[in-house]
């Protein structure tokens, strides 16, 4: 049988000691008492020892008393230090986190995102983990509707809708598998689109119905994608990629959500594109047809219009092409009367 030496057995003892302590420490919360200041609940240790504990304590009342005195400037002085010098602390993601606050506050939005993402990135197991995530997304979503930074917390400055959509991508990485992901996807295809960058706004769509399937925001993604590509075609003379792509994304709604209010926007996305497919394949055959009196080109053309959508008009119009390809080819084929000479006798 196998037995561990004296020597393992207390090496053993030791480490399972420091993985208690560490524990502890992680498990620990930084607690404000008005009246006597931070103080750590559920752990024993701070990070820090000796005089280093007890400064950094020190600096955080100080700039907790300076925050509830609205002297914010002092405050975030003083967290900025304790940041600095005592990243590993307990200290550290609180300092971030007040001054994410205070910046807020004053109406400095992208300051405040920049440390609530400090924190996130630094220290992943925080536990105001989804109320970060919460204010994040507020942030974002403001800046998106035109909410201006205050500089200085006094000057406006210029919207900043580029900023809210790298936030919503900030909050896709941060927490994937929270209510706020696809949330953030829709709205970071709505930023994309009104900066006019179609292609990216079908982008993050695309990725919200791949990633979250079942989200209640999976039909209106659906359609959007549709509207997009639709928004895409040039008309019937170019190429016709992306209405098929509309057709595709209206079908694949109207067969998941059969049930949905907007199964009608839906038919009517695809009965739209259809006709422009159809219509794209007679502008192609009368460029046959008129151009190159090349009548069996032509014919293939109309007969995929009709294929296209049989029962519109423009099919119809296709099978009146169809029939005037016909009747033109039967005026070629048809032999030619010769005319009788006639001489003139001088």
């Amino acid at each position: 049988m196998f037995t561990l030496s004296a020597s393992a057995r207390r090496t053993s003892v030791l480490l399972l000691f420091c993985l208690a302590a560490f524990v502890r420490v992680a498990r620990a919360d930084l607690v404000w008492d008005p009246h006597h200041g931070w103080k750590i609940e559920g752990g024993v240790m701070s990070g820090l020892m000796g005089s280093e504990g007890r400064t950094a304590l020190h600096m955080m009342n100080e700039a907790r008393r300076d925050e509830d005195e609205f002297q914010n400037h002092a405050a975030l002085k003083l967290y900025a230090k304790v940041i600095k010098k005592y990243p590993t602390s307990i200290y550290a993601p609180e300092a971030y986190y007040r001054t994410a606050n205070i910046r807020l506050a004053r109406h400095q939005y992208t300051k405040a995102f920049d440390a609530f993402q400090f924190i996130i990135a630094r220290y992943p197991n925080v536990k105001r983990f989804n109320e970060i995530i919460d204010e994040e997304y507020r942030i974002a979503s403001a800046l998106l509707d035109g909410t201006r930074n205050l500089l200085f917390g006094m000057v406006p400055g210029l919207t900043n809708r580029e900023k809210a959509v790298l936030y919503f991508e900030y909050i896709v990485q941060n927490a994937p598998y929270s209510d706020y992901a696809p949330l953030a996807l829709m709205n970071s295809a709505r930023g994309h689109q009104y900066l006019g960058q179609p292609e990216e706004a079908i982008d993050a769509l695309d990725r919200m119905i791949n990633s979250y399937p079942q989200s209640v925001l999976a039909p209106e993604a659906y359609l959007r994608l549709s509207q997009l590509h639709a928004s895409l075609v040039e008309g019937p003379y170019y190429d016709q990629a992306e209405t098929k792509q509309a057709i595709t994304y209206d079908e694949d709604f109207m067969i998941l959500f059969p049930s949905d209010p907007k199964i009608g926007q839906a038919a009517q996305g695809v009965d739209n594109m259809k006709k422009m497919l159809a219509l794209s394949k007679i502008k192609i055959g009368d460029f046959f047809f008129f151009k190159r009196d090349n009548y069996p080109a032509a014919r293939v053309f109309y007969n995929e219009a009709i294929t296209s959508y049989p029962d519109s008009d423009v099919a119809r119009q296709a099978r009146q092409r169809l029939a005037d390809v016909d009747a033109k080819a039967k005026g070629i084929v048809a032999p030619r009367v010769e005319k009788k000479k006639h001489f003139l006798i001088f």
